[in-house]
Order: C-alpha cells, then structure tokens, then sequence
C-alpha cells in the first residue's frame, strides 16, 4: 500500500491509530482468523471487535469473507496488504541544491581492456594505438578522449555529502559512444554501469560516430577515427536508475552506498555481453559537447 500525506490517507491512519487495531494485524499476520477468535484473543466482545474490523477493512488494511462454520456462517478475516510505504513530499529539482564534481576522462583509477584502444590529449596520441600498456602512461591524466574493444575502465568520485544533507538523485552525465574498428555509426555495444561494485544495468550504444568531424575535436585528428558520442545522462534515483527517462533497473539510492565518502563508477563491455562493440568516452577538447565526465549530487 502506498500512502502520501492528502486527506485520501486520512482512513489509514486513522485505522493504524489504534493500539486494539494494530493487536488484531499482528495476529492476521500469524493467519486468518474469524470475529469470534479475535475476540476471544483480545478480550473484547464480538460487537466490539466487529466495529473494528469494519474500520480496518475501510481503510483496505484487512479483507474478509464469509464460510461455513461450526454453528452457520462465519466472517473470516485476513490481512490485504503486506507493506505500507508513506511518501513524503520532496522538493522539485530545480528547488534542490547540488553537489557538483567534473572528473577528465583520463583520471581514471584502474582499467583492464582489450584493443582496439588508445587515448589522446588534444595535442597528440599518448603512445601507439592498440597497446594498453600506455593506459598506465603519466599523461594519461591530460587525455580528452579514450576507447578500448573490450573490458573495463574505473574512477572514483569524493562524496561531499555532509550528514546533514539528504541525496535525492545522483546524475553522471557523459559524452560516450562504441569502438569500431576505423568508425562505424552502426556498431552496437552494451554498455555496463556500476557504482560501488553494484550492477546498474547496460545501455546499448549504437555505434562509433564518424559521418562529420566532432564540434571540438582537434584539426589534427584524423577523419577516420572516433569523432563524437552522444550526450547521456545517467539517473540513480530513490525509485530506479534510468537513462535520459528509460528505466535500467531497479537499483535505488539506498542500494548502492550513496553516503560513502568515496564512489566507484565503472563503465564496462562484458565478454558475455550480446553485443561486444567497445567503447569511447569524449572529454574537453573532443567531440561534441567539451566537458568532462560529470557528477551531480542533489540533495534537501
């Protein structure tokens, strides 16, 4: 059952707001029962305790019916809900405040990945392609965009919630595409997302865009390669997790450690994935949208 704080909860409460009430749950939640039982059990009479169930099954809390019995019929009782969940107004988006934190692509803190792959600053190609020893490159931390056929690549996000501050909805936004050898806008690739070691889901990418040449993607970039992703927005909110509106799964908030001081993110192509199409992220100075990965805590 799902309440909120309008007068259409009022039954409800009202219902719940009696100790004699909550004794008869306790024991329809033990098994059904009839007027005459509940009664005797609580040392009420049968009028007394007939008055309270109607209550009861007003505010849809308990369901009953009529069955043969030892002397006629009899009104067996059960309970018709399993849970009860109140939902407390929250204050809109726009009304939220936001804790806001931009990682570079190249500030990841671990990977294991397969070729075809590589990384670049906006000034040249750190190391050679298809080598991910260079992952591990001192540079790396200035790289703008990077793709591998297969595996994973991870960071960590400092979390300056402070215990006072509600979290309402984590927003990762970021520029991402699949990895195609050369470029091809119709290469499929599931992507995986996990945060703090829970699997949020996959996103299918549809391909590894390189019709045009990307809005910010350096002069000496080569018209063959990764040009630009498209833009998404993953959400972990307090009834899922979804991908620019479309649900992922029903990972919440309170399922995966949002008070941590310190988050995980992982973005992976699995070996076991239906479509094993790679993947490239776009940071400043590549692609279309010249930003860095994007953490967006919002909070009450």
């Amino acid at each position: 059952m799902r309440l909120n704080l309008t007068a259409q909860s009022l039954p409800v409460y009202e219902a719940l707001s009696s100790a004699v009430r909550l004794n008869i749950m306790n024991l329809l939640a033990e098994r059904p029962m009839n007027i005459k039982e509940l009664a005797e059990a609580l040392g009420l009479s049968s009028a007394i305790m007939t008055m309270h169930v109607r209550k009861l099954e007003g505010a849809g809390l308990v369901s009953s019916e009529m069955a043969p019995g030892r002397n006629g019929l009899q009104k067996i009782c059960s309970l018709a809900v399993d849970s009860i969940e109140i939902v407390i107004p929250r204050k809109k988006k726009d009304e939220l405040k936001c804790h806001r934190t931009e990682i570079p692509v190249g500030h990841y803190s671990d990977f294991m990945i397969e070729p075809t792959c590589g990384l670049a600053t906006v000034n040249h190609i750190i190391g050679s392609f298809d080598d991910p020893r260079h992952f591990w490159d001192q540079e790396r931390i200035n790289a703008g965009v990077l793709w591998f056929g297969k595996g994973f690549i991870e960071y960590k996000i400092p979390n300056f919630l402070l215990s006072s501050q509600r979290p309402e909805e984590l927003v990762i936004t970021m520029e991402i595409a699949s990895e195609a050898p050369d470029t091809n806008n119709n290469w499929p690739s599931d992507i995986t997302f996990t945060f703090n070691g829970v699997n949020l889901g996959y996103w299918t990418s549809p391909g590894d865009y390189g019709d045009s040449r990307g809005k910010y993607t350096p002069s000496w970039w080569h018209n063959k390669t990764n040009q630009y992703g498209l833009l998404k927005k993953l959400r972990i909110t307090r009834e899922g997790t979804f991908m620019d509106g479309l649900k992922l799964s029903d990972i919440t908030l309170d399922d995966v450690g949002i008070l941590d001081k310190q988050w995980t993110f992982k973005l992976s192509v699995e070996d076991d994935a239906v479509h094993v199409g790679g993947l490239t992220l776009f940071g400043k100075g590549f692609g279309n949208y010249n930003d860095h990965l994007l953490f967006e805590l919002y909070y009450s």
